[in-house]
């Protein structure tokens, strides 16, 4: 198992219900955020960070309830992680600022990719397409 994905699970097995709902609080303006991150060298670490988002706040909403605790609180680090402002990588540099957050965001659905994949089976995304590289 990779750093990374050590590191995704570790993160995951801190969030709480109290977390949960601090992202959920912070979902709109985050998903704001994301969407304006430029990162051309990492081309799905947007719609990574959207799908995730979406997820989370579907399993909070009700909308959706077959995805397990720890897919969705590997979700919640994954966006948490993607929106500090101090991170391993500091986003504003160069061309892998985002290098952190596309792999943490990457690790979180591979290591769920079952659960993540049913998801976007169930909403018409193509899973394949949001994860094919890094």
């Amino acid at each position: 198992m990779s750093e990374i994905a050590s590191y995704v699970i570790h993160g995951a097995s801190l969030v709480t219900p109290a977390t949960l709902e601090k992202v959920l609080r912070s979902l709109p303006m985050w998903k704001v955020e994301f969407a304006q991150i430029n990162a051309p060298n990492f081309p799905h670490l947007v719609d990574q960070l959207e799908f995730l988002a979406d997820c989370v706040e579907d399993v909070a909403e009700g909308a959706y309830k077959d995805l397990p605790y720890a897919a969705l609180s590997a979700a919640v680090f994954a966006l948490t992680y993607a929106h500090k402002k101090t991170d391993i990588i500091p986003d504003h540099v160069g061309p892998l600022g985002h290098a952190d957050d596309s792999s943490v965001a990457r690790a979180a659905l591979i290591l769920h990719r079952k659960a993540f994949a049913a998801y976007a089976d169930k909403n018409d995304v193509d899973f394949e397409k949001i994860t094919h590289q890094p």
